[in-house]
């Protein structure tokens, strides 16, 4: 994996590999390698009767995660995991399996069709059949369960940062729109014993959001409720979270979703957007190439963008708003905080 600026034509072959090594976690998240090493090393062909699957190229693959830094093959020829290896296992807090596994599965074929999209602003669902992403999420049970559970795998590499970044503990109701599973309301609740919750979001969500709930022993204090933010969203709330969903929407949608979270707010009411911000100037920093490279999978998967500081401000400033502050929480997230005009 390249982890320096390219300098040759060897460090461009590099990066024009990048979907091998997507592919390669990918298989290992399904079959579960991870998990079947976290016990401690074995053998290629103890793997691949658990798997069952080829030895000989089994241990291929076992080759490809060595090196990208995922296992490798100690000098008795067992295989076992390396410490970037065990965010894959599915048992781990903070588990990355379901979000390797949707992304392979449904944001990286998208980027197959990147060029159409750059010619025409089109998703590739969009130009592929001409429905929207979020219709194929919603009409598949299946295919909204790993959905929810990616998106709680990303939220549990974020949340701590957020609530360390922001006070919410002034908050009486916290509501949390388009929250999925409600890892990060979940998370909000816990740290601040005092506050109750709202999960709002799609039919599809609100088993997998009681049960999330409950587990993180926050459901005394939380309502479930179901429905489209295009359509209204629940008053009653002070303060109204929204964590990467309006980088999902351009920027008419986006403004329709917001003007809907106005009309439930008080006058004293917070709008918080958890959201990557868009630099000004495009850098190889950290912050700046994880927000591009979301920016494009936005263009190709989803419709929406990532946006600046002044681009946040526009569309709030259309559906009512103002924008206060953008918190840094030091996680590529920041709080875009409004308040209503």
């Amino acid at each position: 994996m390249m982890t320096a600026k390219p300098t040759s034509p060897i460090d461009v072959i590099e990066l024009v590999r990048g979907n091998c090594v997507t592919d390669t976690l990918h298989v290992a998240a399904e079959l579960r390698i991870p998990d079947l090493l976290a016990a401690g090393p074995r053998s290629v062909e103890d793997l691949a009767r658990e798997t069952s699957t080829h030895a000989p190229s089994l241990r291929r693959l076992l080759r490809g995660l060595a090196v990208i830094g995922i296992c490798e093959e100690n000098v008795a020829g067992a295989w076992e995991l390396t410490p970037a290896g065990q965010w894959l296992r599915s048992d781990v807090p903070g588990s990355l399996r379901d979000w390797v596994i949707f992304w392979s599965r449904f944001c990286a074929p998208a980027w197959k069709s990147l060029l159409d999209c750059v010619r025409t602003g089109k998703t590739a669902v969009k130009l592929r059949s001409g429905s929207e992403t979020f219709d194929s999420v919603s009409a598949d049970p299946k295919v909204a369960e790993i959905f929810n559970r990616g998106m709680v795998a990303l939220t549990a590499h974020v949340s701590e940062a957020v609530i360390t970044a922001y006070d919410f503990s002034r908050f009486r109701t916290i509501a949390d729109v388009g929250g999925g599973y409600g890892a990060l309301l979940a998370a909000i609740l816990k740290a601040n014993p005092s506050c109750r919750g709202i999960l709002f979001d799609l039919p599809h969500a609100a088993e997998g959001a009681r049960q999330h709930l409950e587990k993180a022993g926050v459901a005394d204090r939380a309502t479930v409720g179901t429905g489209s933010f295009f359509e209204s969203i629940p008053s009653g709330a002070d303060a109204y979270v929204f964590k990467s969903i309006i980088h999902d929407w351009d920027d008419d949608r986006s403004v329709a979703i917001l003007r809907n979270c106005r009309r439930a707010i008080g006058r004293d009411g917070k709008l918080l957007l958890v959201e990557r911000v868009m630099p000004s100037r495009t850098t190889d920093a950290r912050q700046s190439s994880a927000t591009v490279w979301s920016d494009l999978n936005m263009l190709v998967a989803a419709g929406g963008a990532e946006r600046t500081e002044a681009e946040y401000a526009a569309l709030l400033r259309e559906a009512g708003f103002s924008l206060a502050r953008v918190v840094p929480t030091g996680a590529l997230f920041s709080i875009v905080e409004g308040v209503p005009v």
